[in-house]
């Protein structure tokens, strides 16, 4: 049996060999920017958390006071006792570390961090779309080591 019995659209006609152009053209386009997302991520190295809390806050008025950033344990100390954390606040050295808080009014969020080679950490949280009552929270520690700016920003002086 010949080949143009298994393909026959390579072979019956100009139409569907420009069916079968614009498919290969389209092939080839997804290849190619799954080729520079693969390249961007290279030059970014994952960081992982030295610590992270989880939860959820019943009051929103405080959501709005929430910084995506401390590097003070004055003001880490400050954020966990107006949203009640409820446990002792956790031993962190900001000589090493700091901390990055991120919020949302879905029902649950995560967090990830990568370091590029100029030093920008960039964070990442990504929440569902369902609104429900209070706000969840990710509070994590970063190593400061390497760490010039996150998401763009400089680090807070305190």
């Amino acid at each position: 049996m010949h080949l143009q019995a298994y393909m026959p659209m390579f072979y019956e006609g100009k139409e569907n060999t420009m069916q079968v152009h614009h498919w290969l053209v389209r092939f080839g386009g997804l290849v190619l920017l799954g080729l520079i997302a693969l390249q961007a991520r290279a030059d970014k190295k994952p960081i992982k958390f030295t610590q992270e809390r989880t939860g959820s806050v019943a009051d929103e008025t405080l959501q709005k006071e929430t910084v995506d950033c401390i590097t003070s344990a004055k003001k880490f100390k400050k954020l966990w006792k107006a949203w009640n954390i409820g446990d002792k606040v956790p031993n962190i050295d900001f000589k090493k570390e700091f901390v990055v808080v991120h919020t949302t009014n879905g029902s649950s969020i995560g967090v990830s961090a990568n370091l590029d080679e100029k030093g920008n950490l960039e964070v990442l949280a990504i929440g569902t779309a369902d609104l429900v009552p209070g706000f969840r929270y990710v509070i994590s520690s970063v190593p400061r080591k390497g760490v010039k700016t996150v998401n763009n920003k400089e680090l807070p002086k305190e």
